[in-house]
């Protein structure tokens, strides 16, 4: 058997910024606007397009929002300008003078974008507990909550059992977690996100199918990872790009076999994608025990095992 991992890395998305009159607004940094353009988005200097959520937007008519600050004792300024809007998301340029990346801009003024429901601001949460312990690729507005069940003991443990481990990526946006507001779930549209799979990785998979073994994934976004660039026979390659796969029940999987994952919202496509592959009644029966033991669901909550 194998294990497969999303690897990517939550960014320090929300920007705290501020309107000349002194107003707060918040921006969420979500994803690089130029698709093409998401691997090389951090390394840019000077500046650069993003979709972004934007709280108290109707405060920000026009105008630059400025988040002043000093490197190397010299005063410096980031500064942010709407140039559209895709929806709910909004198309901020940023622009600064610093010799900093972009990513390296969000490491200095950012803030983690920590789910609401904690109840508690990014500062109080050590930056390290909302990573995975093998986050590597940096990209992503929210973690791959499963994984956070894995310790580096845990996974020490599991090879030793002979259990293969592999990585995948998949940058996530708010759009796997956008809820399914439509009669007909067909109905619903994904918000594409960008994701890859080295050579490496698919040739664990290959072997491990051609073996008998079986391909469990680790999280949602592992499994929506492989699926989507599996071919119709479940044979992997290398591949990169964006993908607005959608699993729901009727859904045929080609490669995951398990899948370890949290508890998650009623009415989320992440609950479509579990009653795919477990039957939407084990599904229900599942949540209904979760609510009566009291399990804790979402981030930080408890995970289940489907096979």
């Amino acid at each position: 058997a194998m294990l497969v991992f999303n690897n990517t890395k939550v960014i320090r998305a929300r920007i705290i910024m501020h309107k000349p009159s002194g107003a707060r607004i918040e921006v969420f940094c979500l994803e690089p606007h130029a698709p093409a353009d998401y691997e090389r988005a951090f390394a840019v200097k000077g500046k650069c397009a993003w979709s972004c959520i934007v709280g108290n937007l109707k405060k920000w008519k026009e105008g630059a929002l400025v988040i002043d600050f000093t490197l190397d004792g010299t005063p410096q300024q980031l500064r942010a300008y709407r140039t559209g809007t895709g929806g709910r998301e909004q198309i901020v340029r940023f622009e600064w003078e610093a010799d900093l990346t972009f990513g390296e801009l969000l490491e200095l003024l950012g803030r983690i974008p920590i789910p609401p429901y904690l109840n508690r601001d990014s500062q109080q949460i050590d930056y390290t507990r909302y990573q995975t312990v093998y986050s590597r690729e940096v990209g992503s507005a929210a973690a791959p909550t499963a994984g956070l069940h894995f310790t580096r003991e845990l996974l020490d443990q599991v090879e030793a059992m002979g259990v293969r481990l592999a990585y995948v990526t998949l940058h996530v946006g708010l759009g796997t977690f956008r809820p399914v507001k439509e009669e007909e779930i067909t109905d619903h549209e994904m918000h594409a996100e960008y994701c890859m799979i080295s050579q490496e990785t698919a040739d664990v998979i290959n072997q491990t199918k051609r073996s008998g073994g079986r391909v469990i994934c680790v999280g949602t976004t592992s499994c929506r990872t492989v699926e989507s660039w599996a071919a119709e026979d479940g044979t992997m390659k290398e591949s990169a790009g964006w993908t607005s796969i959608y699993i729901y029940p009727g859904y045929r999987f080609k490669v995951l076999d398990c899948l370890i994952t949290n508890f998650h919202l009623p009415e989320s496509t992440l609950v479509m994608l579990v009653s795919a592959l477990a039957g939407r009644e084990h599904i229900l029966a599942a949540y209904q025990e979760a609510v009566e033991e009291r399990y804790r669901f979402f981030s930080f909550g408890d995970a289940m095992f489907i096979y």
